[in-house]
């Protein structure tokens, strides 16, 4: 449930030129208010399960984003059952859209590349079928050797936007691998985002050496059979996974309302497992990589 200090579900990634959203609950356009995240920019949205609290937001977000002239095409990622329920929630209320919605219903191990980055959806373990992503970013290019470049007797200009796009370049008759004079390319920033979890073994696929791994931890430790009950995870439980997988920073959600007023206590608990955490709230900011 929402509370004063927290609302419901839902995380906003943005990318170089677009933004994705991940679950949408509630409120979350009136949220995004107070945020520099546009409608009109999100080109995705993934949705982890049919819950409430991570979709009744979605119906009102889609129909703001046309009224705001957002023209561009829209993919909503869901498990099965999304289609069904969001085609009948806006037939049933007139909503019209003035873009382009696709509705992909998705499976556990499917992959999808959307704006140039590759998503794995793995199956969780909660009372509800519920998923997890692991968004992989495309590979950065490698830097320019410049100091050998200049060595050939190669002036800076646009060959040197060649040499980093081509495989070989040509200098004075003499043809080069370009490969020779720029560094190997860099692996892009890996993100893993869990939707309403126990520990189970596809979290800990989804979640290997990733640099920021988003998990649930819905209970403190001191109601780990509460939070076994519902399915969700705890401080503890939620750190631990940081730790195995040797993920760069973990970012905890999906906060019970019964901690309100306790985020010290929550981290506190957490960063005693996993000393790069953080405790998220609203509008809370992250930047991953560089």
């Amino acid at each position: 449930m929402p509370s004063k200090q927290r609302n419901v579900s839902g995380l906003a990634l943005t990318l170089s030129k677009q933004t994705w959203l991940i679950d949408c609950g509630e409120a979350t356009q009136h949220q995004m208010l107070h945020t520099k995240v546009k409608p009109r920019k999100v080109s995705a949205v993934w949705v982890t399960h049919l819950h409430g609290d991570h979709v009744f937001g979605l119906p009102g977000f889609l129909s703001t984003r046309s009224a705001l002239d957002g023209s561009s095409p829209l993919t909503l990622y869901g498990p099965k059952g999304i289609k069904k329920w969001l085609e009948l929630t806006m037939k049933v209320t007139g909503s019209y859209l003035g873009y382009d919605l696709t509705i992909v219903e998705y499976e556990d191990g499917d992959t999808f590349e959307q704006d140039g980055h590759l998503v794995t959806v793995k199956r969780l373990d909660h009372r509800f079928p519920s998923y997890g992503f692991r968004i992989e970013s495309p590979e950065k290019p490698g830097a320019l050797l410049v100091d050998k470049v200049k060595a050939l007797g190669i002036p800076s200009g646009p060959i040197y936007r060649t040499i980093k796009q081509e495989e070989t370049f040509e200098f004075e008759g003499e043809t080069y691998l370009s490969k020779e004079y720029v560094t190997d390319a860099v692996r892009g920033p890996i993100v893993a985002i869990l939707g309403d979890t126990i520990p189970c073994p596809n979290a800990v696929v989804l979640a290997e050496g990733v640099d920021v791994l988003v998990h649930e931890a819905t209970f403190m430790d001191e109601e780990a059979k509460l939070a076994r009950q519902y399915g969700h995870s705890t401080t503890v439980e939620a750190a631990t996974l940081a730790k195995t997988v040797q993920a760069g920073r973990l970012i905890v959600t999906h906060i019970s309302a019964r901690y309100q007023g306790r985020d010290d206590e929550f981290l506190d608990e957490v960063r005693a497992v996993f000393k790069d955490s953080f405790v998220a709230s609203d509008f809370f900011e992250f930047t991953v990589g560089d």
